[in-house]
């Protein structure tokens, strides 16, 4: 049965410099009844005399995919999140320069997009109260009543690879894609077995920082729960239409949806067919549950860097450790 849920915000349009030449408005409903008719529209205009053309990551407020778009708080902590994890390469994005993955904005133009939000948070861990509900800080919101919380699933995966939606050309790509992936992952732990904290190597330093005792173990047992996941997982090719590589649902183990960056990805290398199938792997909760608090090469070293902790948790780290391009010892 589904639980009466109403949010009553504070304000219904709010406003905050997004950046230099950008300004966002968030308009949300004065009450939701139901968590189902929770939505909010992100509103971004071009204030400055410049055409503007912005990229539609999907963690930002231009692009409507159902990920961590927005924060969800209260003194009892943050409603579970049970929306995308997405493989997605600005680097890439840009590269192609496809129209679609692009929001173009001559000086004055807006850019309207609903965010519906249904099926992106769960709110039964955090109960009833008031919320803090922000992107950039920009909206507050208070819960009175939750819905019940699914169950995550447990490790229940086919002994053989298996396809919804997918060509025989494109099934035949998967089928070599998760060959490789299976050998990445195999690579990478017999690597780990040669790190120690006298021998930290620049392969690991590189993607992970310093060497330090819980870290690096966090490390190796994610690896070791994928072990040859991608040759018995299902490969969705019907689904996805997003300019992103692949998503997944942390709680359901062994199910990939691959998207239209997938497709013309190279087989291996950065941002490769066998990187993105070993980066949804690292999503799963029985994998470890890593999440994307940044995308792209460049930032996953600084991550390593400024976070190392952080970085042990972040999908990208561990594909690129994985790809291994350029080569490091």
């Amino acid at each position: 049965m589904r639980a009466t849920f109403t949010i009553a915000l504070v304000s219904t349009v709010l406003g905050v410099t997004a950046s230099p030449g950008l300004s966002l408005s968030l308009v949300v409903p004065e009450s939701v009844s139901d968590v189902e008719n929770l939505s909010v529209t992100a509103i971004v205009k071009n204030t400055s005399t410049d055409t503007l053309k912005l990229l539609k990551d999907p963690r930002g407020v231009l692009s409507s995919a159902k990920i961590h778009t927005f924060n969800i708080f209260n003194e009892k902590g943050l409603p579970g999140f049970t929306g995308l994890f997405v493989k997605y390469s600005p680097e890439t994005a840009v590269k192609t320069n496809n129209a679609a993955n692009f929001a173009t904005l001559e000086p004055g133009q807006t850019f309207e997009i609903i965010h519906n939000l249904a099926g992106v948070y769960n709110f039964t861990s955090t109960g009833a109260g008031d919320f803090k509900i922000d992107a950039s800080n920009v909206f507050h919101g208070s819960l009175v009543s939750t819905q019940e919380l699914p169950k995550i699933q447990t490790r229940s995966l086919s002994k053989r690879a298996s396809y919804v939606g997918c060509s025989s050309t494109r099934q035949s790509q998967t089928a070599s894609t998760m060959t490789a992936a299976n050998n990445y992952v195999s690579g990478a732990s017999s690597y780990l077995s040669s790190v120690t904290s006298t021998a930290s190597k620049p392969r690991y330093t590189t993607w992970f920082g310093t060497y330090h005792a819980n870290r690096f173990s966090t490390v190796r047992s994610h690896f070791s729960l994928i072990g040859t996941d991608a040759s018995s997982t299902t490969y969705d090719c019907s689904t996805c239409t997003m300019n992103g590589y692949a998503y997944v649902y942390a709680n359901q183990p062994g199910h990939i949806y691959l998207c239209n960056a997938f497709w013309n990805a190279p087989l291996t290398g950065t941002d490769s067919k066998v990187g993105t199938i070993v980066h949804e792997q690292f999503h799963f909760t029985v994998n470890g549950g890593t999440d994307d608090y940044v995308y792209g090469q460049p930032g996953a070293k600084s991550l390593a860097i400024s976070n190392p902790a952080q970085s042990t948790m972040n999908a990208d780290n561990y594909e690129y450790f994985a790809e291994n391009t350029p080569t490091q010892s």
